[in-house]
């Protein structure tokens, strides 16, 4: 219920306006992309036939929850706007999708490898800016 004024001093620096951002979607009880899907994402992620690929990426996509796809088509806007911008700020979809994969995806429990778990999600973030016009 607490309302902000972006125009005051203490957020102009970006950095504290997107660790609002980052924070904030990593302390939902449920990541953007639920955790029944986390697992549907990464093997998708991993199909050679970058075509099928494509597809399935989108499928998962359209199946999310209506709040979780129209919050992640919103997210994911705004994120290829930032990356429009790369040569200013240095957010490449690559850097993007380092910053945002694990808290946009992450598994219910941290068991396994999760160092091979956040390569995935940074590709299923990549993926998803790369190809935003067909997903959404």
């Amino acid at each position: 219920d607490e309302q902000l004024d972006l125009d005051d001093g203490r957020w102009e620096d970006i950095h504290v306006v997107t660790g609002a951002l980052k924070l904030f979607l990593r302390e939902l009880p449920e990541p953007l992309v639920p955790f029944s899907h986390f697992d549907k994402f990464i093997a998708a992620i991993k199909i050679q036939d970058l075509s099928l690929r494509g597809h399935c990426i989108r499928d998962l996509v359209l199946s999310l929850p209506p709040a979780h796809h129209d919050t992640m088509k919103v997210l994911f806007r705004h994120l290829c706007r930032v990356v429009e911008h790369k040569e200013e700020n240095r957010m490449s979809v690559q850097s993007v999708a380092i910053v945002f994969g694990p808290t946009l995806l992450r598994p219910a429990s941290e068991e396994g490898n999760m160092a091979m778990h956040m390569v995935f999600q940074n590709q299923v973030v990549e993926h998803i800016l790369n190809h935003y016009g067909y997903i959404f």
